[in-house]
């Protein structure tokens, strides 16, 4: 990759800023595209050149293209949010985003395209692993963030079939991992539970990857994925309760015993959301998050692993780097 110019969108945030790094350390001259309201701490040592963009705005995205084209496009940016007072404002936003760089990436030629989209746009299978074969359509999401990133997929397979645009999709499951700085859904609960915040549980379960293995697959997936083709980028499936026992044991605590039921708390998931939209701050239960906790999300990274050559990392490595890196910024005691 010695001087290819490559384009990547959501840099400051955690999957977009690890893919930035993955490109820098094989010699790509990164282009790095952020609003101007991103957040700064993990662009502080950015491994390239920024353009400030609102991915909305069609002139906007043009001009932070304009240059020289690029060798590829890696568009990782999202509206990464379980809740919203206007849920459909994520719908728009993913999708507007997602039409506008697209637009962008025909006008200017970018000869290759990696399309960041999420496994949330993927059934899950009862009492086994989902995989590529089992895509959602828009009203089988649960919430309104799943809903947005099928109906992104879906555009930009439109655009691969009726436009030729030059993409492949990846999948990942749950990325976990140093430099989480929000931090993301999976990295709140893995501080909250080091804090000793989380006695108790629902029975649930998730696929967890290192989120460098999911920047090292966007990687692969540029240089050997198919066209119009998705790639679920995945690692290990994991039970809720059994990740909550490998944090207690990484930070010596006790892991909790407590497994609740779903029904009890969705009141309390509905008060909390009712609170949330009179102060604006994001709930501590979602009654999203509550119903799609009644799926066990495992899924498959066969084919990647056969067509890419993907590997992930065993999940315990990812849990103890998230740790240490947690407790180093601060927000483990």
């Amino acid at each position: 990759m010695d001087g290819q110019r490559i384009i990547v969108t959501g840099v400051a945030g955690f999957l977009g800023s690890a893919v930035a790094r993955a490109l820098a350390a094989q010699g790509a001259g990164v282009l790095g595209v952020v609003r101007a309201s991103s957040p700064r701490a993990n662009l502080a040592d950015f491994p390239g050149e920024l353009a400030q963009a609102d991915l909305r705005d069609p002139a906007a995205v043009a001009a932070a293209f304009a240059g020289d084209r690029a060798a590829c496009l890696y568009h990782v940016a999202a509206d990464y949010r379980i809740w919203a007072r206007d849920p459909e404002e994520i719908v728009r936003n993913n999708e507007a985003m997602t039409r506008t760089v697209m637009e962008a990436a025909l006008a200017v030629g970018i000869p290759r395209v990696v399309h960041t989209s999420s496994v949330a746009t993927l059934l899950p299978v009862h009492g086994g692993a989902s995989d590529e074969t089992r895509p959602a359509r828009p009203e089988q999401a649960v919430g309104a963030y799943k809903r947005s990133k099928v109906v992104a997929e879906r555009l930009v397979e439109d655009m691969v079939r009726t436009r030729g645009l030059p993409a492949v999709i990846v999948n990942p499951s749950t990325p976990i991992g140093p430099r989480d700085v929000h931090p993301t859904p999976t990295g709140r609960i893995l501080v909250e539970a080091a804090s000793g915040k989380m006695p108790a549980y629902v029975d649930s379960g998730l696929n967890l990857v290192h989120v460098d293995d999911v920047a090292h697959g966007h990687l692969l997936a540029a240089a050997k994925g198919r066209i119009g083709e998705r790639y679920v980028l995945g690692g290990q499936d994991v039970t809720l309760a059994q990740l909550l026992a490998d944090i207690a044991g990484l930070v010596g605590r006790k892991p909790p015993t407590v497994a609740l039921p779903r029904a009890p708390l969705f009141p309390l998931a509905y008060a909390a959301e009712a609170f949330a939209r009179l102060t604006g701050r994001e709930p501590f239960l979602a009654v999203d998050s509550l119903r799609m906790a009644a799926h066990h999300m495992y899924y498959s990274s066969a084919k990647a692993e056969r067509e890419l050559g993907y590997h992930a990392r065993p999940y315990r490595e990812a849990i103890a780097e998230a740790l240490e890196w947690f407790r180093a910024a601060g927000m483990i005691a």
